[in-house]
């Protein structure tokens, strides 16, 4: 009963009148205001931006404020694999052998999270990991690893919220919602990351132009809060143990190592 309430009141707001709204209040002159009390509220470190916080024309900009590079160091262990975002781990594990994962007593389908028939199979018994970011964290999405970017592609259309209620009563928002999908080869493995949108502003900006990427360098950023989930490939990956479900990690911390 509560899954089915949940659904039908998200359906009832999540279209793109709705979404054209939020977008266009956040990007206003008018919420201008409002960035001090969001900043209270979500208890967002000021100290660690690039910009004063009075610099900001909108929300929308706020939200995607770049930060000090002296506060986000990218590990520089040769074989490490960093953080992408800031983030909550909200699930990790490895990928089935029937290409599925499974977060909050959901199954997900790999095959279906990709809808690529040919890239799918690589992540068979890989490894993943879950990483949501709410409203307080820092929003622009970097690259785990050094290597060439094989494929960019979008996917999906409105998107479920992906917080605690989304991911245990929407309709597999993780596998279903608008995405963003770049994969990454590093030494004749690869790595994808998905970049989930969240409810109203389905808006994640590619950032990066070239077919290669450095470790820690930009490549995106979420308008709002959303999750990127990373797919392994098999024998690609070995999570660092104290990498822990339910811990933050920041952009550049080591989350484990490329195997050769």
């Amino acid at each position: 009963m509560l899954k089915n309430l949940y659904r039908l009141s998200i359906e009832l707001t999540n279209h793109k009148y709705s979404s054209m709204a939020v977008k266009r209040f956040a990007s206003s002159k008018m919420s201008k205001r409002f960035i001090p009390s969001f900043a209270s509220v979500y208890k967002i470190n000021t100290e660690e931006m690039q910009e004063e916080i009075h610099t900001f024309p909108t929300l929308q900009q706020f939200f995607i404020r770049s930060l000090k590079p002296s506060v986000r160091p990218i590990n520089q262990e040769l074989d490490s694999v960093v953080s992408p975002v800031d983030a909550v781990v909200e699930k990790m594990g490895s990928i089935t052998n029937d290409l599925q994962m499974r977060a909050k007593g959901i199954n997900y389908s790999i095959e279906e999270m990709l809808s690529d028939e040919q890239i799918a199979p690589k992540y068979m018994g890989g490894t993943y990991m879950v990483l949501y970011l709410s409203p307080s964290h820092y929003h622009k999405i970097h690259s785990p690893i050094s290597g060439e970017v094989t494929k960019q592609w979008t996917l999906g259309g409105k998107s479920y919220p992906v917080n605690q209620l989304g991911l245990k009563y929407g309709k597999e928002p993780l596998a279903k919602n608008y995405r963003r999908l770049t994969e990454i080869e590093h030494n004749k493995k690869h790595v994808a990351l998905v970049k989930v949108g969240a409810m109203f502003v389905n808006s994640i900006e590619l950032t990066h132009t070239t077919s290669t990427l450095s470790k820690g360098e930009e490549m995106a950023y979420f308008s709002f809060g959303s999750t990127v989930i990373l797919l392994f490939e098999k024998n690609a990956f070995q999570l660092d143990p104290i990498i822990k479900e339910k811990q933050e990690v920041k952009v550049g911390q080591k989350i484990g190592k490329w195997l050769s």
